[in-house]
């Protein structure tokens, strides 16, 4: 029985050797699809706030075009009025 002992602690110990490291194995692979299941989720949330980002942008350069082609026609319309008026005193100053 003192051969028996001995071999048989040595196989225990081996097969609880390999079930842990098969345990480890199966955290690790589950760890790492947890991983790449948040990095998508992830990688879709920056993409909605990119978006969201590039529209908002897109508006209000819109906007800020708009207010800059009404300031400019109406700076336009004034110069012409200053330059009617200039031109209509000139006019006036060589009779």
């Amino acid at each position: 029985m003192k051969v028996k002992f001995p071999a048989l602690l040595s196989i225990a110990t081996l097969a609880l050797a390999a079930f842990a490291y098969s345990q480890v194995a199966t955290d690790v692979d589950k760890a790492a699809k947890d991983t790449g299941h948040a990095t998508k989720h992830a990688a879709k949330d920056t993409a909605k706030g990119t978006e969201k980002a590039a529209d908002k942008t897109a508006d209000a350069t819109k906007d800020a075009s708009k207010k800059t082609g009404h300031g400019i026609k109406k700076v336009g319309k004034d110069i012409g009025h200053g330059v009617k008026k200039g031109s209509e005193k000139t006019a006036d100053a060589v009779k």
